[in-house]
């Protein structure tokens, strides 16, 4: 089922202002139904959780809620999905929990592809733990992960394989469930970083072959905070420090402190927005999502094709570093003479919103060979026809 475009960008205040948004990958817009969700909790009646007063309820419904949504988003059980300030404080957080029952000897195994936080955190804990660290590569040429490079570093003494499901800044999906297939072969866990995957496709942990994997909500029309989901079974076996009157259970002996009950109801109100996108058959939400989901998909990948044509006008004055056979609608490309930096200046002033840099990409860019800024272009759920041609002459004019 195709998307009502313009009934879509109607739910978005943002968008009245004019501007063309394709700074996706780094945060999307935030429809009025989650702001709604945030004001109303945060307005109370509201209290700690509890089972008394209404305000306590009000707390308590914001949290069961919360992880029933991202439990049908990502295909696993409600006490598996643990909330996080962001993304990468639940990485730093587990890759501690993990590396408890690391010792000298054993090996973990990080990608040249992923953002920073699935590398530096392992990398941190490995030293701590005398533990040794190997890479899976980057084929230049393809973007796509060197799995021989993976099955030279995979041993019988890997404990754990960090992996991206998408790159923020390539956009390449390498083949996860592949990875994380041989990866138990060996007896090691797989921790997935699906924070931009998930803004991009409809997520089945299990499928994937996951045993861990993050997201953030903000990258899927959310609020900022980030979300871990993992087998309850194997969140038992894990134990963080915590203060010790704090719960025991799981998955609250990971989440620290208060939670901002706010945050989580418009967490939950993204998930429920995203799956009245495109809704197709179906009483659950889950099958609500898929039909949903797909749409984005289509829609998404219909634009991306636009915006590639454009840019094969302009030959060799573009370089699209984004390669990869399957990969999100996202673009990272380098302009032949001239500065990223001054591209999104130029496009800026035109109401266009394309962010040039290195986007905490540092093992890519540098596998690329990259030394300076590069401009990402990247599409949501929100871009429309006229955001690609108003991208694309942007660029024309600042490459003529």
């Amino acid at each position: 089922m195709a998307i009502n475009v313009a009934a879509l960008r109607g739910h978005f205040p943002s968008l009245a202002e004019g501007l063309a948004f394709f700074d996706g990958p780094g945060g999307t817009q935030t429809p009025r139904p989650v702001a709604d969700a945030i004001a109303g909790t945060l307005t109370g009646p509201l209290s700690n959780r509890g089972s008394v007063s209404r305000s306590e309820l009000n707390a308590e419904r914001a949290v069961t809620e919360f992880r029933a949504a991202y439990a049908d988003l990502l295909n696993v059980p409600a006490y598996g999905i643990v909330h996080g300030r962001s993304a990468t404080q639940l990485t730093y957080d587990f890759s501690r929990h993990l590396a408890k029952g690391w010792r000298a000897g054993d090996e973990i195994v990080v990608s040249r592809l992923d953002h920073d936080a699935n590398v530096r955190p392992w990398i941190q804990a490995a030293e701590r733990a005398g533990v040794t660290v190997r890479w899976i590569d980057v084929d230049r040429e393809t973007a796509e992960l060197d799995l021989g490079s993976f099955e030279r570093a995979l041993s019988s003494r890997t404990r754990l394989v960090a992996v991206t499901a998408a790159s923020n800044v390539l956009g390449t999906r390498p083949p996860v469930r592949r990875i994380a297939d041989r990866a138990h072969d060996v007896g090691a866990l797989v921790y997935v970083d699906g924070v931009h995957y998930a803004a991009h496709a409809l997520v089945d942990v299990p499928a994937l072959g996951a045993d861990l994997f993050v997201c953030s909500p903000y990258k899927l029309l959310g609020p900022h905070c980030g979300v871990l989901a993992a087998a309850p079974e194997l969140l038992e076996t894990l134990e963080p420090d915590k203060l010790l009157p704090s719960p025991d259970t799981v998955p609250e002996r990971f989440e620290f402190g208060t939670l901002p009950y706010e945050i989580l109801a418009g967490a939950t109100a993204a998930v429920d927005f995203l799956a009245g996108i495109g809704p197709g058959p179906g009483p659950s939400r889950r099958e609500r999502l898929t039909y949903s989901l797909h749409s984005v998909h289509e829609h998404e990948r219909g634009l991306r094709a636009r915006v590639e044509a454009g840019l094969r006008a302009w030959g060799d004055s573009v370089t699209v570093h984004s390669k990869a056979k399957d990969r999100t609608p996202t673009l990272l490309m380098t302009l032949e003479g001239r500065d990223a930096l001054d591209a999104q200046l130029h496009l800026a002033a035109r109401g266009v919103l394309a962010p040039a840099g290195s986007f905490y990409a540092h093992e890519p860019f540098a596998a690329l060979k990259l030394d300076g800024p590069a401009l990402r272009v990247g599409l949501a759920p929100y871009n429309d026809a006229e955001d690609v041609e108003r991208l694309l002459d942007g660029l024309a004019s600042f490459l003529r």
